[in-house]
């Protein structure tokens, strides 16, 4: 389903109403996720838990396919009045649902209105900046925050006698030594291929996704990611997939059993990929800081968030916004931060959930779980690191992901790849400018 007519909520909003139930004993609040395996169950005990804490709410959490199938899922029900109280949405979906006037409840308003404890000072601004307008006000309520980290095979590669790498030059160096010898599929690999290869990799080294602050400071952006440094990585994984000293995972996080199988002992993901990691893996492993190019100058400077936040929807009664911030005061407590970072390896939200993880000395015993913490945290943003907040990200993502495919396939350059994924984004763009800004 396309999302740009999502740009044009105000207009399909006034259609919705007021959609409350009849008064029951207990109020039901929907909500509509994207996760599985270990964060689903994750998911499932704090939906248990709240539900336990109190007589007056049930919060009653649906599965509804991976990020894209999930906003697809939301908008789809906002447009038949049937809308869930809260959506998870993915972090590069912010810029669409920013731009639908009507169809959301803002958190800071929400929480205002229901005369919750709100401070959004309590919160790491590094995650909370993304969800957040101008003036500081928090439009969704962080929910999963990640950044990409590098998983590693501590097994392989002292089997191969391999340093952990720490630039790409190395990285490369290690992943050939890793393939000959043991790993003929795969030297390393990777998940979301244009967030690591694309977004991420040019916020590590400071240069831009996109002019106005990557979107953030407008939708009139445009694409800038096909520059000296990303040809330059996207011609080496071209020249390494040849003989699967790299080998091309897909677009999403499917391929991310390739590195708990053991397949490919170097793989780049999310940090939240730890739940399925520990659970999944027979062997030793970490995950280490995004490799960096040291010709690049200041690099490595400071990473992006991935993850999701949660939108309020609108549409709802008072009644039904007074549980579901209830709910959020919930996920605030600190006890609770604590538990859902070292259950699923996201990041805490609040500083003094932080603080606390670090004073128990968590991190003593399993310092990869700091370790995205630290990147996001490496230097102060720039305007090319603050993050990104683009209009049909989405269908972005695909376009973008069709034209390194075609370059990983040989039947174009990384140049003429990255030239051809700029100038269709551009134009879809400019389809989304028109629609959010009124």
């Amino acid at each position: 389903m396309a999302l740009r007519h999502f740009g044009a909520a105000a207009a399909f909003a006034v259609t919705v109403g007021m959609t409350a139930s009849p008064a029951l004993a207990v109020t039901e609040i929907q909500w509509w996720h994207a996760m599985t395996g270990a964060n689903n169950d994750v998911i499932v005990k704090l939906a248990t838990d709240f539900n336990a804490s109190q007589i007056d709410y049930k919060v009653i959490p649906t599965y509804k396919g991976n990020y894209p199938d999930t906003m697809n899922a939301g908008i789809a029900a906002f447009r038949a009045g049937n809308a869930p109280h809260i959506m998870q949405v993915f972090e590069v979906g912010t810029a669409t649902m920013m731009a639908a006037t009507g169809a959301v409840k803002p958190v800071y308003k929400l929480m205002a209105d229901a005369g919750e404890k709100f401070d959004p000072k309590n919160y790491l601004s590094a995650i909370t900046g993304y969800y957040s307008t101008s003036k500081g006000e928090m439009l969704s309520f962080p929910f999963n925050s990640s950044s990409t980290v590098m998983w590693v095979n501590l097994d392989e590669l002292k089997k191969a006698n391999v340093e952990i790498p720490k630039t790409w030059p190395e990285t490369f160096a290690a992943a050939k030594k890793l393939h000959d010898n043991g790993h003929p599929t795969c030297g390393f690999s990777g998940s979301w291929v244009t967030w690591v290869n694309l977004e991420q990799l040019s916020a590590w080294h400071n240069v831009p996704l996109a002019s106005k602050a990557n979107g953030l400071d407008g939708f009139d952006t445009v694409l800038e990611f096909n520059g000296p440094l990303q040809v330059k990585h996207l011609e080496k994984l071209i020249e390494l997939q040849k003989d699967k000293t790299y080998d091309y995972a897909g677009r999403t996080n499917t391929g991310e059993g390739r590195f708990t199988s053991g397949e490919c002992p170097i793989y780049l993901t999310s940090s939240a990929f730890f739940g399925n990691v520990k659970a999944q893996a027979k062997f030793a492993f970490t995950a280490v800081p995004m490799p960096y190019y040291p010709d690049v100058k200041g690099a490595p400077q400071n990473s992006i968030i991935g993850g999701a936040s949660l939108w309020v929807m609108g549409g709802k009664s008072a009644d039904e916004y007074k549980g579901v911030a209830k709910f959020l005061t919930f996920l605030s407590d600190t006890d609770r931060q604590v538990y859902i970072h070292k259950a699923s390896g996201y990041l805490p939200i609040t500083k003094a959930a932080y603080a606390k993880a670090k004073e128990e000395g968590f991190y003593k015993d399993q310092p990869y779980l700091e370790t995205p913490l630290l990147e996001l945290t490496n230097k102060e943003p720039t305007e090319n690191s603050r993050g990104l907040r683009l209009g049909n990200m989405v269908q972005l993502r695909d376009v973008w992901s069709e034209e390194i495919e075609q370059a990983l396939a040989g039947k174009k350059t990384a140049k003429q790849a990255l030239d051809a994924a700029v100038e269709r984004g551009n134009t879809m763009l400019r389809q989304f400018e028109k629609t959010a800004v009124k």
